[in-house]
């Protein structure tokens, strides 16, 4: 293994980097307890490397979008078809679709943003209660894992282990009647992309278990008084089956696609489909195959 040497100053530097870290993160307020604060500058953990921002002067809006599939009557069996063809060409070429009409009442998701942003507004001390880096915990809420990008997020695994006493009371409700939907429109997708594969509906489902369990990440973006140094999320990609995504009307979601990034504008009752690693790895394996 090749040797890493450090000069003084920089190893001066991570260890105050380090340090600010570890101060931070004992606050256990996140990046709201910042802003809170009434701080007019960002702290320099936040700050973004130069050549980041020297390279986002570049950049240039597109207006590509990526697709936008109608779930509506997907009972119908000419319908259907249409709709796996969608969503065939959809993951072939992006990774990524909006759907619409997908089932899921405009109540529902507009309680689960509320139920976040409630969570996230009330009391520093209610909110330590989750705080937390403990991945077997069940609930968490904790500050970004990626210091250079600013937010919170309260991370809930769903499964038949937790019990809806274990969620917050600010969100406990919102979260559970959106989990129960957000499930059912999981194995419809799982069913979709199971036949755009030439698959038995059920193949994702029930032989791969794709759809067994699933995690909320529930992501909040205080105002920042220098948003033009940092990020909200660094870029990245999703690990597991399938990344069902929920915005409000701010947006900011990109998505790379041919060396280029383009935004997702938010659409009214839409959710952002994303086709996760572990799934992409079995669909190119599958194809490699010569089974499509």
């Amino acid at each position: 293994m090749g040797e890493i040497d450090l000069s003084a100053d920089d190893a001066h530097q991570l260890f105050d980097r380090m340090q600010m870290l570890k101060s931070f993160d004992e606050t256990k307020a996140g990046v709201k307890g910042l802003t809170d604060s009434g701080l007019l500058k960002i702290p320099t953990i936040f700050v973004r490397p130069p050549d980041e921002l020297a390279e986002e002067s570049t950049y240039k809006k597109t207006q590509i979008q990526v697709p936008v599939i109608d779930l509506s009557e997907i009972k119908n069996s000419d319908r259907r078809k249409t709709i796996v063809e969608e969503v065939r060409i959809a993951a072939e070429t992006w990774g990524f679709f909006q759907v619409v009409n997908h089932g899921i009442p405009r109540t529902v998701l507009d309680g689960m943003i509320d139920g976040i942003r409630e969570f996230n507004e009330q009391n520093i001390e209610e909110k330590k209660k989750y705080y937390t880096r403990d991945i077997k915990r069940m609930v968490r809420y904790h500050s970004n894992f990626d210091l250079f990008s600013s937010k919170t997020t309260l991370s809930i695994s769903i499964s038949d282990q937790i019990h809806p006493q274990e969620l917050p009371a600010s969100c406990r409700e919102s979260t559970l009647e959106y989990s129960k939907h957000v499930s059912i429109l999981g194995d419809t997708l799982l069913e979709l992309l199971s036949e755009a594969l030439r698959l038995k509906s059920d193949h994702l489902n029930k032989i791969l278990e794709c759809s067994k369990g699933h995690r909320i990440s529930s992501h909040y973006y205080p105002p920042c008084p220098e948003p033009d140094l940092t990020l909200g999320t660094t870029q990245h990609s999703d690990p597991g089956f399938l990344t069902i995504l929920l915005q409000n009307e701010i947006g900011g979601l990109q998505v790379l696609y041919q060396d280029q990034w383009v935004d997702i504008e938010p659409s009214l009752g839409g959710l952002v489909v994303n086709i996760a690693d572990l799934l992409q790895t079995y669909i190119y394996s599958w194809c490699r195959m010569g089974n499509l």
